[in-house]
């Protein structure tokens, strides 16, 4: 008669971890995949740099203007004239703008957006820094 070594009534002594860390793996490669997408900037600005700024309020309107000029309206490019039209569509009595503007752009850019927005009505402003 062959005699049987494994028993149906042993107790479980050990628990199998290589499943479960098979799995951990799997949910942090697609988490840390996921994560890049998230937390990528839209508009890569290099902000101006200021001891004496504060927190910028929750605003209507979000103008950047990129280190060669380019100019985006909340997140998306644009161009004057679409800045125009979509002030001119709102009520710009009430709008609040932020100026984002990259370091390396001339002064004179900004002076001109700010100029283009206080023409459409936009009267109050803020400009956007990196805080130290």
């Amino acid at each position: 008669m062959i005699q049987n070594d494994s028993h149906d009534d042993d107790l479980i002594t050990g628990i199998n971890v290589t499943p479960l860390v098979d799995i951990i793996l799997v949910l942090l490669i697609i988490f840390m995949v996921t994560a890049t997408f998230i937390v990528a900037p839209s508009i890569p600005l290099k902000l101006p740099r200021a001891t004496t700024g504060e927190p910028t309020p929750v605003t209507n309107i979000a103008v950047a203007i990129g280190s060669d000029g380019e100019l985006f309206l909340n997140g998306n490019p644009a161009t004057e004239k679409l800045l125009r039209n979509f002030v001119s569509n709102s009520n710009p009595g009430r709008l609040n703008a932020i100026i984002s503007a990259d370091r390396d752009v001339k002064h004179g850019k900004v002076i001109h957006i700010i100029d283009l927005l206080r023409n459409e009505g936009v009267q109050k402003f803020s400009i956007n820094i990196e805080a130290e």
